[in-house]
């Protein structure tokens, strides 16, 4: 019974499918075979309880004995009653339909059972495995012990699952590296720029003019490769920081959102509108997060608009988003794919900027 089991379970679909129709092709057909000889037989019953009427003759011998029952000779049927002919007439069509409708039964259940021995349970181990995957989840294994065509596909889905997992380790290993390399590179940088910093100190209290001028060079350059520094710092803990929201209300966060704004397009006589079109009760945010991307695309804005620039805040139970727009000349199309890439921008003056602040913004808005 157990190599019987093995042997369907192993059987691929196309043989598997065949096998299941002719069995159950050849149950209709002896069903159809069953079903008109039991209504034959019903209906001849019903026909020899009603004896022949006429004259009837019988052989005798020598004696005038008669023998057997004799023979009717141009006799007459004796009229069947209406029940028993109507009766009669179903026994007789019960036959004519008997084929199609055992036909149709077994094709049914030919389906239905190969569905739930072939099909069934791949295919639920398979759109499980899916619906993990999609959510990054791979801790799990798909076992699915057959050798038809689904169950080789059950074992490439295995395969493909390791191999992501795999994968996904290597990356996260090389992500955890990289952060500690930015770390340590951004530690161990400190101390000699210190150093630098001191000695250019003392240049610039030199009394020869020329020894002064190349120090306040060293000076800035010293002062660039610290905020360099400082930014590496920056983005090594924003992409471990997770967002926490505090349930305060919207409007006096977008309210003082619009104050700083007002402020630096003050500083940098610019036009900034600020609109609020988020739903108060609906919004559920971190606000230093909000805070951080709002400042990075104005202060981005401030530098490239002409003149005017607009906020806007607008969110409900789905989500907040901040648009802001500027009469600025933006990126070139050619650039415009990296704008989020870090250390990235068009400006040729390197010194104040490094190209983080969109980037920065991409990385809180995955949190």
């Amino acid at each position: 019974m157990g190599k019987v089991k093995c042997l369907r379970r192993d059987l691929s679909l196309k043989k598997s499918i065949v096998l299941h129709i002719a069995v159950f092709a050849s149950l209709a057909v002896l069903l159809s075979i069953a079903t008109s000889a039991l209504c034959d037989h019903a209906a001849e019953k019903i026909r020899k309880s009603y004896p022949q009427t006429g004259e009837r003759y019988y052989l005798t011998n020598e004696d005038g004995e008669r023998l057997g029952e004799g023979t009717y000779i141009s006799g007459q049927d004796t009229p069947f009653s209406k029940r028993d002919e109507r009766l009669t007439a179903v026994l007789e069509f019960i036959p004519l339909v008997a084929v199609p409708v055992y036909s149709a039964l077994c094709i049914v259940a030919a389906a239905l059972i190969f569905y739930h021995g072939k099909l069934k349970e791949p295919l639920a181990k398979l759109k499980a495995a899916s619906e993990k995957i999609a959510e990054n989840d791979l801790d799990f294994r798909i076992e699915y012990l057959s050798d038809d065509e689904l169950g080789q596909l059950c074992r490439s889905f295995e395969m493909m699952r390791r191999t992501l997992a795999d994968n996904f380790s290597d990356m996260w290993r090389q992500v955890e590296e990289r952060k500690r390399l930015h770390a340590a590179f951004a530690h161990d940088l400190r101390t000699p720029l210190t150093v630098l910093k001191g000695y250019d100190e003392i240049l610039q209290e030199s009394g020869e003019t020329a020894t002064q001028e190349t120090a306040l060079i060293m000076a800035k350059h010293i002062s660039r490769l610290e905020r360099y520094v400082d930014s590496m710092g920056n983005l090594s803990r924003l992409e471990d920081v997770q967002p926490q929201s505090d349930g305060s209300g919207v409007e006096e966060h977008v309210t003082a959102l619009a104050h700083d704004a007002e402020i630096l397009g003050g500083r940098h006589h610019k036009n900034i509108k600020v609109r609020n079109d988020v739903s108060d009760a609906a919004v559920c945010a971190d606000w230093s997060f909000v805070e951080q991307v709002s400042n990075n695309l104005i202060s981005n804005a401030l530098r490239y608009a002409v003149s005017d620039i607009e906020a806007v805040y607008a969110g409900d139970a789905d989500g907040l988003s901040v648009s802001v727009t500027d009469d600025g000349r933006g990126f070139s199309k050619e650039m415009l794919h990296k704008a989020l890439t870090p250390y990235f921008t068009e400006e040729k003056d390197r010194a104040e900027h490094f190209g983080l602040g969109l980037y920065i913004c991409k990385i809180l808005k995955s949190r």
